[in-house]
C-alpha cells in the first residue's frame, strides 16, 4: 500500500473516531493531523477539507463491499452488506445524516445501490429490446425508492433487523423488474400509429 494511501487511511481513521463523539461541523483538520502526527499541508495535499476526506471514506470503504453482488440472484446480499456497513459505522453514518455533509451519505447510498439495481436491470433485460433509457429510469425508480427506505430506517433508529427489512422488501418486488422490462419492451415494439393516449 502506498505512502499516500497510509496517509489517507490514517486522516479517516481519525475523522470516523472523532465522529463517534463529536458533530462533524465541530471537527477541524487541525484535529485530524494532531491525531496522526501530520501537518496541514499534508492533509490538504491529500483532500480540499474535510466533506471531500467524508466523501473519499465512503467510496473507499463500502463501495467495494458490494462488488459481486450486481446479480438478480445476489443483490439482496449487496443491500444487505449496505445495511450492515451503516450499523457497523453507526455514529459515523449518523453523524453524517445529521449534518451539512448530508449530501455525502445521499450520494454513497445513491451510487452504490444504483450499481447494484442497475445490474440486477441488465441481467435480467438481456436479449429484451428495452431502450437504454428506460432501464435507466427502472434503475433510478427502485434506487430512489430504496435509499429512502434506509434513510428511514435510520431516521427511525436503525431499529428493524436489516435482514427483515431485506425479506419484506424481496417479497414486494419479487417479479417487478421483469414486469417492469417486459411493458417497457412491449411499448418499443409498437409502432407509434398504435399509441393511444
Amino acid at each position: 500500500m502506498s505512502s499516500s494511501h497510509l496517509t489517507k487511511k490514517a486522516l479517516a481513521a481519525s475523522l470516523k473516531s472523532r465522529m463517534t463523539h463529536t458533530p462533524l461541523n465541530k471537527i477541524t483538520v487541525k484535529d485530524l493531523v494532531d491525531d496522526c502526527g501530520l501537518n496541514r499541508q499534508t492533509f490538504y495535499y491529500h483532500f480540499q477539507d474535510i466533506y471531500e476526506l467524508l466523501g473519499w471514506i465512503y467510496k473507499t470503504e463500502a463501495v467495494d463491499a458490494i462488488a459481486g453482488e450486481r446479480s438478480y440472484r445476489t443483490w439482496t446480499n449487496g443491500f444487505l452488506k449496505i445495511f450492515k456497513y451503516i450499523e457497523d459505522n453507526r455514529a459515523f453514518c449518523l453523524n453524517t445524516l445529521n449534518s451539512l455533509a448530508r449530501s455525502h451519505l445521499d450520494s454513497y447510498l445513491y451510487n452504490v445501490t444504483n450499481s447494484l439495481v442497475m445490474g440486477v436491470v441488465e441481467e435480467v433485460s438481456a436479449g429484451m429490446h428495452v431502450e437504454a433509457a428506460d432501464q435507466q429510469f427502472l434503475a433510478n425508480f427502485y434506487t430512489l425508492a430504496f435509499t429512502g427506505l434506509i434513510i428511514g430506517w435510520m431516521r427511525d433508529g436503525m431499529k428493524e433487523p436489516p435482514e427483515r427489512i431485506i425479506e419484506k422488501l424481496s417479497e414486494l418486488v419479487d417479479g417487478h423488474f421483469e414486469q417492469a422490462l417486459q411493458r417497457y419492451e412491449h411499448k418499443a415494439t409498437r409502432s407509434p400509429a398504435s399509441h393511444k393516449w
